[in-house]
C-alpha cells in the first residue's frame, strides 16, 4: 500500500472559495450548514474538485471537527494581515 499524504493546501482552499452554484452561492464553502451538506451527500457531491471540498467539509462537520475550519481561517487571516 502507497503512502498517501493529506493535502493541507485543500483546507485553505476551502476556508477561500465560494460555492459558485445553488442556495449558498457566494458563501464559503466551509460555511456552508451541515444541512445543505447532508442533502447534497445525500444526493452525490458534484465531480472534481469543488465535490471534494464539499465532501471534506461534509466529513469534518459530521465527525464534529469545525475546530479545524476555524483555526484555518485564523491562520489564513494572519497571513494575510501581513501582507
Amino acid at each position: 500500500m502507497e503512502n498517501i499524504k493529506p493535502d493541507s493546501n485543500v483546507l485553505v482552499e476551502i476556508v477561500q472559495t465560494k460555492m459558485p452554484f445553488g442556495k449558498y452561492k457566494g458563501t464559503l464553502v466551509s460555511d456552508i450548514p451541515v444541512s445543505y451538506l447532508e442533502w447534497m451527500h445525500s444526493k452525490g457531491f458534484p465531480p472534481g474538485k469543488l465535490g471534494m471540498m464539499l465532501a471534506t467539509v461534509y466529513e469534518i462537520k459530521t465527525n464534529g471537527l469545525t475546530e479545524i475550519l476555524f483555526k484555518v481561517k485564523r491562520v489564513v487571516a494572519k497571513k494575510i494581515e501581513r501582507l
